[in-house]
This record gives C-alpha cells, structure tokens and sequence, in this order.
C-alpha cells in the first residue's frame, strides 16, 4: 500500500525527460497542495493512518535501509548530518510534528494549545501516561530541559537559531507536570511549528552532562547503545561502526494504530552504512536492503526501473526537488589569508559569472540525465507557496561571463586561454565534493569544464562526508558543491540559512554581525517576514530577500532534479514525501510483509 505518491509508469530509461509536462506538472502541484489521494492524511492525534479495514496491516519483521555514512553522533543537537538526522527520527520525538506529505502541523507530544492574544504565548497541554522507552515518565520538565540544552551557549547547539524569535530564544517554562508556557520574544507568524525542530530528550539520562558541561560529547558513537532512551518508535540496540545501526521497537511507544494496538508495526530497522552507490543499488535490486533513506541517484533509475517492471521493487515519481544541489564560494572575510586571490575569489562578479558561464540544460542531461528543470535561486517552483516568479534566469551566456570577469580584473593577458589577475597569476580554484556520489562528481566535473571555456581553472577534489563537512564548518575551502536542503518549506522556519547568524548560512556561517551591507538587509526583511500575521505581507517580504539573493549569488543554483525514490516490493503503508527521508518520515507507520 502506497500513500501520496504515485508508482512510475512505464517510460524509456535512456533519458527522463520523456515524461509529460503536464504530468510532470500535475504530480508537482499534487504532491505540494495533497492532492495525490492514495490514502488519507496521518491524523493529528494518537492514531496512525487509516488503513483499508480489509486489508489490515502487516505487523512484525525487520525493514533493512541503507545510509551513505556514518552519524556523526547520536545526539541530534550536535549533528546535522542526513544519519544523525535519521537515527533521531526512528529513536526521538518532538511536540509537534511537520507533517511531510502535506505540510500541516500535527499535534505529537503536545495533545493540545492555546494562543494568547498577542500571539506570543503558547499553552501547551502534554500526553497524559507517555514514558521514554526506559520506562521513566515524560514530562514538563523534560521540555524545559531540552530547550535549555539547546539554548546553553558551551553547548553551543547546531539547533540553536532553528530556536528563536526575535532573534532570541524561545523560552519555555513548566506550569504543572503536563503543560508547558512556550514564550516567543517577537511575533512569529508560523507559530508552533517552530518546534519541530527540537527532539525532545531525557533530563534524567543527560542532566548530568549539561551541568559538568560535557553535553557537546554525551551520546557520542562510543556511548553505550543502551544509555541513548528517547520517546521515538525504536530504540538503539546495536551499532558496529562503519557497517550498522540495530534499532529494536520501543515496547513503551506511545502511539496507537486504528485498530488501538500499539504502533510501531516494525519490530526492528537496521540501517547498513553503504558508502558507495553503486553498492547501494545492487544490494536494493538483489532484495538485501528494503530501501534508502534518500532519493535514488540518476544513474539508478534504469536498473530499478527494470526492477520495478520485474515486480521486485517499487519506483516512485515525488515531482521535482523543493532545493537543487549548491554550488557557493568561501565568503568568510580573512578566510583566504594574504591569498592574492581574495581580490577575485569573493567578488559577487564571479558568482554572476558562474551562473552565466553554465548551460543549465546541458547541466541537467548530463548529471541528471535529463530529470531536471533549470533554477536561479535557494527556492524551486515546487514551493508554490514561497518561489518568487520574478527571481533573475541569467541566460546560458559564456561571452557574457567574460566580460564580466573582466570588470574584477581577470584577462587573458598571455593569449594561451587562461584568464590572469593583474599580477599574471591564473584565475584558479579548488572546488570540493562529496567522493562516492556520483551526483556530485558530475556536477562538480561540470562547473569545472564549463568553466574552462571562459578560462577559468577549477581543481576539483573529492572528500569523504566527514572530511567535507569538516572543511565547510571550518571555512577552509575556496569553493563547494554539495547538497544543503532547507528544514521546513516556509522560510521563517530556516533562519539557520537566512539569517547571517545562521549555522547553515553556508557561504559565512554563523557571523557575529552581518559582514556585508546585503547580508544586513536580508535579516531585516526576514524579522518582518517572520513576525508578520498577513500572508500576503510575508510572501511580499520573502519575495524582495528572493531579489537581494539573486542579485548577489551567495549560492549558485543550477538545476533541481525530479525526485525518485525506490523500496523493496515487500515495503506496505507508505507515505512519500518529497523531503528526505521520504520513505521514513513516519517510521512508525512504515510495514513489511514477510
């Protein structure tokens, strides 16, 4: 049984791009406003989705899905990574829930709330009877422990500014065991769906830690499986690093089925670290892994196509991409040193050129095969809410690139077609990516050949995901190309990437003021565009940081592909939705036949 997402039909598997536009389109617009009736909506409540009562589902067994790479840890406030974010979706809960299939806040941990007037205060009434899977019960103050975790500054959360209003923190006190005051510092138009961004976790396991301030390394990879608890679905029972993750069914869960039997139906999921996608794809194809957390790379669809048509997997089609991959430069003031380059490298005219410089069409044939539709900005038209329709297209225009360069002082002063600055030095950089991704290796081998044709010399380099990840947070890289989806689709819910503070403000993160005067105007527009109750106001507000980001090109954006994802035929009750994990969002509904 599949839930909000439609099977992939029959169409050729040399190139995708032979699907129907209007298809294309109707799947889009279906998949962003719920259209797509396979099933009903996850209920708000205590239940999961309704099932066909003459088609009860399946209980028990074990789903086996597959990551590219290790977590970075096991406490989601201090790892951001794809893992990290997955282990905590199968092991934590939140007090609301963002409902990925139709985008809706759902009531979770909070049963209940009530807003006062001025919009700032919230009420929140907690489940009655719920306990964390070591049994001990969960309450009021659990909440104000997580939120003052998140929010203690030698913690120093990546979670934090996913955590504020105003420009401060949200702040929550206890009123009585079940209910909780959450307080915002300034209006904030999404209202409580803001917290779903924080997993609420156990102030009697981690208590201690946050004290002695050793709470950056509690629940780190070495940490017994047995001390992590939580209110998820799963709990930890194995981890062997660099092969797998054994997570067994929380017999405490609080959640219950239609039928008001205890959920998850899963009794187990083991997630196998595969870095290598052609690995991936194989083990999926020979019915050893059941699916992954992410969508399918491009060069897999043909043989899971073929699988598909076999009856040994299911494919699905979840339209296009709400975030294409990124392409930016290191914009940290002082980051390149006495590096002469900095005269160039950092200048909004080579980002301009950038984008001029790359066939965008070329771009998606050859790194999605086709399955892909051109883009200029942090937002695609699959937002229909928020993608500003005025964003700036710069045209596919090479001779245009080079003047542009031109105008920093880059020249083919020795006629042998590379540019040189005024010192004759090569116009030259480094761009890093993610190795074993083949995505990105032909991205990043297409900006760099794309590129050459206006004499610019890209080095491209290669990084396993934690070495990346390590080069970005420390700002030591000339250039990335690499993927950095956004949290929520309503902007007011990312400030870690809008706001100059941010820790997923990739090109300079988490400044201590705005560096450059564009910067600063973004956050003005993005603390009106938050506090504002009007819709039409916010969307007016978004639409002119839309503006400022084009005109300046921290990210460069080329295409955003169609999303498909794939699970094993014995894979039942799911819920697809285009933001990753798509298939295991709602890990507690998720069944198996055996």
């Amino acid at each position: 049984m599949v839930r909000r997402g439609r099977l992939v039909d029959r169409v050729p598997v040399k190139k995708l791009t032979r699907h129907s536009s209007h298809r294309a389109f109707f799947i889009t617009v279906a998949l962003a406003t719920g259209l797509v009736a396979c099933g009903q909506p996850t209920h708000p409540g205590n239940g999961a989705n309704a099932a066909n009562p003459a088609s009860p589902v399946p209980r028990g067994g074990t789903l086996v899905v597959s990551a590219r790479a290790e977590p970075r840890s096991f406490n989601r406030l201090m790892a951001r990574d794809a893992t990290a974010d997955l282990i905590a979706t199968l092991t934590q809960a939140r007090l609301v829930r963002i409902n990925m299939a139709t985008q809706e806040v759902e009531p979770w941990l909070a049963e209940r709330w009530t807003k006062s007037d001025d919009g700032l205060r919230y009420t929140v009434t907690l489940r009655s009877s719920v306990t964390f899977s070591d049994g001990q019960p969960f309450t009021a103050a659990d909440v104000v422990f997580s939120f003052e975790a998140v929010h203690d500054e030698k913690v120093g959360s990546i979670l934090a500014d996913s955590l504020q209003t105003g420009g401060k923190p949200v702040k929550v006190v206890a009123q009585d065991p079940r209910t909780v005051v959450v307080t915002f510092a300034a209006p904030f138009a999404p209202g409580l769906r803001i917290l779903d961004n924080l997993p609420i976790l156990p102030k009697h396991k981690l208590a201690a830690a946050l004290e002695a301030g050793t709470f950056q390394s509690a629940w780190g990879l070495s940490t017994p499986v047995s001390d992590i608890v939580g209110l998820g679905p799963f709990v930890l029972a194995g981890y062997t690093p660099g092969q797998r993750i054994v997570l067994h069914r929380n017999p405490k869960y609080w959640r219950t089925a239609p039928d008001g039997k205890p959920l998850p139906y899963l009794d187990a999921v083991t997630v196998e670290i595969i870095p290598d996608t052609s690995a991936e794809i194989a083990r999926l194809e020979a019915g050893q892994i059941d699916m992954m957390i992410s969508e399918i790379a491009p060069e897999a669809y043909a043989p899971l196509k073929r699988a598909a048509d076999a009856g040994r997997v299911q494919l699905l089609d979840l339209g296009v991409a709400l975030v294409a991959d990124s392409f930016w430069f290191n914009l940290k003031p002082g980051a390149l040193g006495s590096d002469p380059r900095a005269a160039w490298l950092q200048k909004d005219e080579l980002r301009r050129a950038v984008s001029l410089a790359v066939d965008r069409k070329a771009f998606a044939d050859t790194v999605f095969f086709g399955a892909g539709v051109p883009v200029y900005g942090p937002e695609t038209e699959a937002n229909k809410k928020w993608y500003w329709t005025g964003v700036t297209k710069d045209a596919y225009d090479p001779e245009a690139a080079r003047k542009t360069l031109a105008t920093i002082g880059l020249a083919d002063r020795n006629d042998d077609g590379i540019l040189e600055d005024a010192g004759g030095r090569p116009a030259r950089f480094t761009l890093i990516t993610q190795k074993g991704r083949p995505q990105f290796e032909r991205g990043a081998s297409v900006v760099r050949d794309e590129l050459k044709r206006i004499g610019v010399v890209v080095d491209v380099v290669t990084l396993d995901s934690a070495a990346l990840i390590d080069r970005i947070t420390s700002a030591k890289y000339d250039a990335v190309y690499f993927s950095a989806p956004m949290t929520d689709t309503d902007p007011a819910d990312n400030p870690d990437f809008w706001f100059s503070a941010g820790t997923m403000h990739l090109w300079n993160m988490a400044q201590k003021s705005p560096a450059t005067q564009w910067e600063r105007r973004i956050d003005e527009l993005m603390m009106r565009q938050m506090a504002s109750p009007d819709d039409a106001e916010r969307k007016r507000l978004f639409d002119q940081v839309q503006q400022i980001f084009a005109e300046h090109l921290p990210v460069v954006y080329f295409v955003a592909p169609r999303i498909y994802v794939a699970a094993s035929s014995r894979v039942t009750n799911l819920t697809p939705a285009v933001q990753r994990p798509q298939l295991l969002w709602t890990p507690d509904t998720v069944a198996v036949t055996r």
